[in-house]
């Protein structure tokens, strides 16, 4: 039996930590050829995770395996996991092995067995009735293809001619092609060019375009580029990133999105943490951020406006009582939205603490589930790190809203008295907002609650 190795995520400087456990999918098997066995699967070790990849083994096939000790390293949707082992055994086969891509929860990864029983299993495969391995290799097994290859050879009777067929279809630069198989070719941005004709003359058909993409979906050589002498290089995706694209795609196509943007001034925030710090150094702390001071104003907001502090679950809105901020950081390895639990009721030397080790562990890729998840508002700051000025940010679901932080700059503003100029350094901020939820007057009413605080810090000690 195994488990997923989960600390629990930092509640404050004195946080502790626990262990959380998440039992994986396994069987217990026996036959005339084979001793006793256990077949370990793909665990579930998030609510999103349908798959998995295997990030590498710690243990080797003959390892003797004790509970506690780490089996593997898991990389799931959210993040990589180690994978702990429960129960005493040795570890007999490996069926998935280091780099092992899309393996279905459920699907054999691994057996162990009892001492002695170790090189029964070397040339081990699962059973075709493992339930999530089998469509996969359903598909694989010639038996299916060989009706269609049937059918398909009475439809094409000049097939003898194909050899010339493909050369008289390009020549003088025209490709043949039918209405249909040109249609589906455009809306696929598939290149006639790079597909092979088999209708008559060369001439490309409905069903040569479905079989150029049937085939570069399964993972086939994609030459939708190769005519245009592009010199590229295909970078596989990591998991995380195929699902933050994923939830990024379906929260534009889903959530009516509208932008407030508000400009407010921070030098009276910056003057406070130039306070602050001295004071944290002094007991021992970190330095506190203007994004720790953007994190306590936008949470200390939502508590006054908590309307936005709200999910759309169809037939009713579910408004949180809970302000738990997800912070973006960008790493390596892809996006990652920690969040600062009750970031509400936290001091600022407690919030810039946890941001600070959560950010180190989304750039080690050691996140944990509830580092994670359980958020209900995330702030995405491009302006004190890259110095973008303003930008839209897109609603992480299935929150109702985030907020952008741009970068602060010096304007020249009216003085006290006619014809007297000042300086001032001003902050721009967008919210993006879900418009099923959060009305905009509503909206406008948060930004107006943030804007006050920012421009008024000291409130925030209160």
């Amino acid at each position: 039996m195994l488990i997923n190795r989960v600390p629990s995520a930092v509640t404050g400087l004195n946080g502790s930590l626990s262990c959380g456990r998440v039992a994986s999918a396994r069987s217990f098997s026996s036959s005339a050829d084979l001793p006793p066995h256990q077949e370990i699967g793909m665990p579930s070790l998030s609510p999103t995770m349908t798959e998995g990849n295997i990030a590498k083994w710690i243990k080797k096939e003959g390892d003797k395996v004790s509970p506690g000790e780490v089996l593997c390293e898991v990389e799931t949707d959210k993040a990589t996991v180690e994978m702990e082992c429960m129960e005493e055994g040795y570890l007999a086969k490996i069926v998935q092995g280091d780099g092992a891509k899309e393996i279905k929860v459920g699907e054999v990864i691994c057996v162990t067995v009892e001492e002695g029983d170790i090189e029964k299993f070397k040339d081990y495969k699962p059973s075709a009735a493992d339930a999530p391995a089998a469509p996969s290799e359903s598909k694989a097994t010639p038996e299916p293809a060989a009706p269609k290859v049937e059918e398909k050879v009475p439809a094409k009777a000049p097939e003898p001619k194909a050899p010339k067929a493909e050369k008289a279809s390009r020549s003088g630069d025209r490709i043949f092609a039918s209405p249909l198989a040109r249609k589906l070719a455009e809306d696929n941005n598939v290149q006639l060019s790079s597909v092979k004709g088999t209708g008559p003359d060369g001439r490309i058909l409905k069903a040569d375009i479905e079989d150029y993409l049937a085939s570069r979906a399964k993972g086939g050589k994609s030459e939708a580029f190769a005519a245009s002498g592009l010199d590229y290089t295909d970078i596989p995706n990591a998991q995380i990133r195929k699902v933050t694209a994923n939830r990024l795609l379906a929260s534009k196509q889903t959530i009516p999105h509208y932008y407030l943007t508000v400009d407010t001034r921070v030098d009276k925030l910056i003057k406070l943490r130039g306070e602050l710090n001295p004071l944290q150094e002094a007991s021992g702390g970190k330095k506190i951020s203007i994004n720790d001071l953007v994190i306590k104003a936008a949470a200390l907001a939502l508590r006054k406006v908590p309307e936005c502090n709200s999910s759309w679950m169809n037939d009713f809105i579910r408004q949180y009582h809970n302000v738990n901020i997800n912070v973006a950081v960008q790493t390596e390895h892809g996006l990652f939205v920690p969040v600062v639990r009750d970031a509400d009721k936290k001091g600022l030397g407690t919030i810039g603490e946890e941001v600070k080790q959560l950010a180190q562990r989304a750039r080690d890729n050691s996140l944990k589930p509830q580092d994670y998840e359980g958020g209900t508002f995330t702030v995405s700051n491009l302006g004190g790190p890259f110095g973008i000025k303003q930008f839209c940010a897109i609603i992480n679901p299935p929150q109702s809203a985030i907020l952008a932080i741009g970068s602060a700059e010096k304007r020249v503003i009216p003085g006290s008295a006619d014809g007297q100029y000042e300086f001032g350094s001003y902050m721009s901020v967008t919210m993006s907002c879900d418009h099923r939820v959060i009305d905009g007057a509503i909206g406008a009413e948060f930004l107006k609650a943030f804007k006050g605080y920012i421009e008024n810090p000291t409130t925030m000690l209160l």
